[in-house]
């Protein structure tokens, strides 16, 4: 059975085994993946494993044969499936025809789990934004995706290519730019190169300032990231505080954070510059 990949679904199926392998490795023996820091190398955290777009099953072939690992897969495409289910019948009710972006994870999995995939390059930002929601759940992410968008989420501040899911990514896990994917190891060939990254979540339990109001100030300031934090501030506390009155109370602010752009601005800063704002929202 032959499965044709769609445009529409961004699909670019992974033809090199070897590859294959070194991403199963990374989610399920970490100590054996290089990692940027050392320390930050564990066992994993969970056994239970989901599998997002399978295709025609290169990562579930080395999947099936680790020991000790409960994994489910969710594939949106309806020949996929079928490939899956004929060549893959052991799977069973673990393989799943549905949207991961829809999915109801809380009933899928009761306790926490990790994900692995060759994320489509159309929806990867959706997907972390969706581990973003359950995070409690999922302490672990090894994907394949663009390397542009690799490099931007394992970006640190200072760097162009940091921006707001970088941020909100790293205030809650480590991330791991592991290795680039050359677009010939793919059918069909995509137009730009892949990236392998690893998250895994960090020790921090809460973020010590409203996370609401945290993620308005990022997507606020880096939505004029050419701007100084204090003029693009400026939007986010008009819509909270019609008066004037909070923004006049942050300029009057004694902190170098105003004069910054948001790409320099480490996770810790953007918390402090949060509690600058709710403070001058609270005075008006």
């Amino acid at each position: 059975m032959y499965v044709k990949a769609k445009k529409a679904l961004g699909q670019h199926f992974l033809k090199d085994n070897k590859i294959a392998e070194r991403i199963v490795k990374a989610l399920v023996s970490p100590e054996t993946t290089p990692v940027t820091d050392p320390e930050t190398a564990a066992v994993p955290a969970t056994n239970q494993v989901l599998e997002i777009g399978p295709g025609t099953g290169v990562l579930t072939a080395f999947l099936v044969k680790e020991q000790g690992i409960d994994f489910k897969l969710i594939e949106i495409d309806d020949e996929s499936v079928r490939y899956l289910r004929e060549y893959y019948p052991q799977l069973g009710d673990s393989l799943i025809e549905g949207d991961f972006l829809r999915m109801d994870l809380e009933a899928l999995f009761p306790g926490k789990f990790m994900i692995i995939g060759n994320f489509p390059y159309n929806i990867s930002s959706q997907i972390f934004f969706k581990v973003l929601d359950h995070r409690e759940k999922i302490p672990t992410v090894v994907g394949m995706l663009q390397k542009e968008v690799a490099q931007r989420l394992a970006s640190p501040p200072g760097n162009k290519d940091y921006g707001i899911l970088s941020v909100l990514l790293q205030a809650w896990y480590n991330i791991e730019y592991l290795f680039t994917v050359d677009e010939n190891s793919f059918i069909p060939p995509p137009k730009v190169k892949s990236a392998v990254i690893r998250i895994t979540a960090n020790d921090r339990k809460e973020l010590g300032c409203d996370e609401v109001l945290f993620k308005k100030v990022i997507k606020a300031t880096f939505n004029q990231r050419r701007k100084t934090i204090r003029n693009s501030i400026k939007s986010l506390l008009s819509t909270l505080d019609t008066t004037g009155k909070a923004y006049e109370a942050l300029c009057r602010a004694r902190t170098p954070l105003l004069a910054k752009r948001p790409e320099q601005l480490s996770v810790e800063e953007f918390v402090e510059l949060t509690l600058i704002v709710s403070s001058c929202i609270t005075l008006s």
